[in-house]
């Protein structure tokens, strides 16, 4: 059975495919990484072996961040693009500008203190905006993907975890030269990885609370939150100046930011859990959830028992089911509180009303109901998804095309006396039902069940 894509849904594209942009974007971002690893492979054994100390700790690492992001999973796309951008785009021009700004200007100007001029103010100006470049991409084209803080902070540590990756090639090679890679790489992949990840959160951060809000903070929130980055990284290099003082006060404040930074993303999820208490409620007479549903959703470990039972019961197929419809309740609740924060070009909100802009909460029941091998409803998701969209309530496009569709047919069919009597009273011939054009993407309640 075929994954459902929440979000594809949400936004209006096609689910399964992928943004040209995004696919334009990987490319360049591979060919930028390979140019970095062509220049590297020219040191020859030191390449390979610093190739393989970089790249050992990155798996536990990305799951490390992974594991924030468990009740609203980011697209692998988009988290691949963005780990893609830190090892290519970003880590290139980083190589570029910092040894031009080395030979054109910091080593003529300072001289011998030139490498720490470079290292403590142009190596953090120039990194930090080049990673937080694809965040501000983010922001400006698929700020949908920014449903939380917790989103900026993912997205900026799969960025970071790219360019450190790479970054630590050459200083592993370099250690290689000088007889002292043992050292160097405790200290760069074991002791601090989570450098660079730290220090682009910053950035996150402000990007993420840009697209949650409006007025100046749009434009505020981001520049503080790079400013903040490239203080954080100029003061953890400035501090190797000062030998172990320097670095156990650079570890104390990088430790400081990650507890606020967990304490960021717990609060956040909780926020997330009482979202969803607080709006699915009011989908309980469509039939689209139930009471129980609301519970599980609401609460982690019942979500994983879900997930658990839908396999035992229907397999792995019934299990990817619940998971994306646990998924689309959560993307439905993040969905009413940027109603509510923002106005939305593709959102009409109105409290206690549901609100959504397309059928993906009419589709998912039904497919989960196959893999588990349950019955479905004689007046189904279909058939409600058909009657919204003639009633010029829910967008006829991508996706809901197909539902659509078939839902018009089964009314066409019905036996149903509320809605014969309905389509008798409007003077309509069950067999000329057509979806109509349309702007107002709000979608009220339909008890039809009753009808």
């Amino acid at each position: 059975m075929a994954r459902v894509d929440p979000k594809a849904v949400l936004e209006g594209r096609m689910p399964g495919r992928a943004p040209v942009g995004l696919i334009v974007g990987m490319i360049v971002s591979s060919v930028c990484a390979l140019v970095v690893l062509g220049i590297d492979a020219r040191n020859g054994a030191p390449f390979v072996v610093g190739l393989i100390l970089a790249i050992l700790p990155v798996p536990l690492l990305v799951a490390l961040v992974l594991t924030l992001d468990r009740l609203e999973p980011e697209p692998w796309r988009a988290l691949a693009f963005a780990f893609m951008w830190g090892a290519g785009v970003a880590v290139l021009g980083a190589l570029v500008l910092n040894t031009a700004g080395y030979e054109l200007l910091t080593k003529p100007v300072f001289g011998d203190r030139g490498e720490l001029v470079t290292a403590s103010i142009g190596a953090p100006l120039v990194e930090e905006s080049l990673k937080g470049a694809v965040l501000f991409g983010f922001l400006w084209f698929r700020r949908n993907e920014l449903d939380g803080l917790t989103d900026g902070i993912i997205y900026a540590a799969m960025v970071a975890l790219g360019f450190a990756m790479m970054e630590n090639i050459g200083y592993y090679m370099r250690a290689i030269n000088q007889h002292n890679i043992e050292a160097v790489f405790i200290m760069r992949g074991v002791i601090s990885p989570f450098g660079h990840p730290l220090f682009t959160s910053m950035t996150g951060l402000g990007v993420a609370y840009a697209a949650l809000h409006r007025g100046a903070a749009r434009i505020a929130a981001p520049v503080a939150g790079l400013c903040a980055a490239m203080i954080l990284h100029g003061a953890w290099n400035f501090s190797s100046a000062f030998g172990l003082r320097g670095l156990t006060i650079a570890y104390a404040i990088d430790f400081c930011v990650l507890v606020s930074l967990i304490v960021i993303v717990a609060r956040e999820r909780r926020q997330t859990v009482r979202l969803i208490r607080l709006h699915l409620p009011m989908y309980e007479p469509t039939g689209l959830v139930t009471p129980q549903d609301v519970v599980m959703l609401g609460n982690m470990a019942l979500r994983r028992r879900a997930r658990q039972w839908a396999r035992m019961a229907g397999g792995a197929p019934a299990g990817r089911a619940m998971g994306d419809y646990q998924l689309a309740a959560t993307e439905l609740a993040l969905l009413h509180q940027r109603a509510t924060r923002q106005d939305k070009p593709d959102v009409v909100a109105s409290p206690g009303q549901p609100v959504v802009t397309s059928p993906l909460t009419i589709a998912m029941p039904e497919p989960m109901a196959r893999a588990l091998g349950w019955p479905t409803r004689k007046l189904g998701w279909r058939d409600l998804a058909a009657l919204a969209t003639v009633c010029d309530l829910v967008p006829l496009q991508d996706e809901n095309r197909r539902i659509v569709k078939d839902g018009l047919r089964a009314l066409a069919r019905t036996e149903k006396p509320g809605l014969r009597a309905l389509m008798e009273v409007a003077a309509l011939d069950p067999g000329e039902l057509h979806p109509r054009v349309h702007d107002l993407l709000r979608f009220t309640r339909f008890d039809l069940e009753a009808a």
